[in-house]
């Protein structure tokens, strides 16, 4: 599509705006679905460079059409920020109490932003579509309500970036087939008559059978699923009792299911319900399951892969190709992937030594990812265009 010089001096000439884009975002972290101020800083940075972008009002997040004829391949970037207390000593630091950009979304929509605005000032040889998505930290996610507006409508594939504070800035993860897991949610209720401590013989002791649910469930789980297929079920939380001489009539739990095999997402629920009733019937206590199905895992595509592989390393070099884990985190980004072919990309931004992980108040990132990742994300959407 360009030469790799021409290419790196449109990005370093995008760079500024992109910086001082992803600090403004960050100083002002909006939870999902509510990422109003973001989607209008979004929509006014392309304005004043004439892009004209699609707003979903009176919702948030916003479609960036670039192009005018040829294949249409998408690249997707999240807006959301997640309900943590930033500490007042990181670099600017969010000003809204409680709101905090920990997982790099502001990164990733400033990236888009550079994307956009580097594209528009080339000579396209098809069409690209940059998805700014709200709620990507919701449960089940965004991505749903904008593909039933015909987001992915005429597109081909789809990739996306997440950063990784566990790879160093240059470099890029990838991998084919699964990367992420699913993310299920249930909510167990069991329910006795109640009683006394003293006679425990004469009720049903929940408190017990909350602790048959708790230590067996899982372990009877990974029984029944290939072993060589990530998946974990875990308790998040456990609600029961007010006095330590009573045995109560209900008790609360409450956690995850994921796996990283797509087959095995769709018949999880089944055998969730089986094995807790099973567990559940010799203590007489009655369970009743919510089993919520959530986020299917993410499946990278092999050929999508191998191509970004190619276009990526082709501007930032062979060595800057690594690869990656599967993760037991979700990512919505599979919505997409039940679409049409993609892939999701590890970008590297690990900020000094020791990685903090995502989700962490102490999460922050090397900004040297930003020009990494709009000058791999031009070159893998201009390769992907241009491949006929």
């Amino acid at each position: 599509m360009v030469d790799t010089d021409r290419l790196r001096h449109l990005v370093a000439s995008v760079l500024p705006t992109v910086v001082e884009l992803r600090r403004a975002i960050h100083r002002h972290p909006e939870l999902s679905n509510e990422e109003f101020r973001t989607t209008e800083l979004v929509a006014s940075t392309l304005r004043a460079h004439g892009i004209e972008p699609r707003l979903r009002t009176p919702h948030t997040g916003l479609v960036v059409d670039l192009g005018r004829t040829g294949a249409r391949h998408a690249f997707r970037v999240d807006l959301d920020a997640l309900p943590i207390d930033e500490p007042p000593t990181h670099e600017f630091a969010s000003e809204i109490p409680g709101v905090m950009h920990a997982c790099g979304h502001d990164a990733h929509t400033a990236i888009g932003v550079g994307v956009a605005l580097v594209l528009s000032r080339l000579d396209l040889p098809g069409r690209a579509r940059i998805i700014f998505q709200p709620a990507e930290e919701t449960f089940p996610g965004g991505a749903h309500d904008m593909l039933r507006e015909g987001v992915l409508d005429g597109v081909e594939s789809i990739f996306a970036f997440h950063v990784d504070p566990g790879l160093e800035p240059g470099r890029v993860g990838l991998l084919a087939g699964p990367i992420t897991s699913s993310a299920d949610r249930f909510h167990i209720t069991l329910e006795g008559p109640g009683g006394h401590t003293a006679r425990p013989h004469q009720t049903v002791d929940l408190i017990g059978a909350a602790g048959l649910v708790v230590t067996h469930l899982p372990a009877l789980l990974s029984r029944l699923v290939d072993a060589r297929l990530p998946t974990t079920l875990v308790f998040g939380r456990i609600e029961g009792g007010t006095a330590d001489n009573v045995i109560p009539t209900t008790v609360e739990l409450a956690g995850t299911v994921r796996t990283a095999d797509r087959d095995l997402w769709d018949e999880l629920a089944g055998i969730v319900e089986r094995l807790v009733t099973d567990l559940v019937q010799p203590t007489g206590a009655k369970a009743i399951l919510h089993y919520v199905r959530g986020i299917p895992p993410v499946v990278n595509d092999p050929r999508v892969v191998d191509r970004l592989a190619a276009s990526m390393g082709s501007v930032l070099g062979p060595d800057a190709i690594t690869g990656t884990a599967t993760s037991m985190g979700a990512e919505d980004f599979s919505r997409y992937l039940d679409v049409v072919p993609g892939a999701l990309v590890r970008l590297g931004a690990r900020a000094g030594g020791r990685p903090v992980d995502l989700h962490s108040a102490s999460f922050t990132l090397d900004e040297r990812a930003l020009e990494v990742g709009v000058l791999a994300a031009v070159a893998a959407l201009g390769d992907l265009m241009g491949d006929r």
